[in-house]
């Protein structure tokens, strides 16, 4: 499930997936289950808006070592 994020080129993070939706950039986005709505919803919210698909993640703590990244992450993205 979180196989792609290892290799792809990616962002990590609200303020960085939101700026690669807005621009067209974003070909996957990665949610955590537990990461506060109010950082997810926005960005799930233009994900459904622009069809970019996005993939649930159990734990904040697992996407972000998926992205080999030493904490959390509430949301990441694979882009072009």
């Amino acid at each position: 499930m979180t196989a792609d994020l290892t290799s792809a080129k990616k962002l990590v993070g609200a303020k960085q997936t939101l700026k690669a939706l807005q621009t067209g950039q974003a070909r996957a986005v990665y949610v955590a289950k537990d990461a506060d709505t109010h950082v997810t919803q926005p960005i799930v919210q233009l994900c459904s808006q622009t069809g970019v698909k996005v993939i649930e993640v159990a734990s904040m703590a697992e996407l972000g070592k998926a992205c080999s990244i030493d904490v959390g992450a509430a949301v990441a993205a694979i882009i072009e």
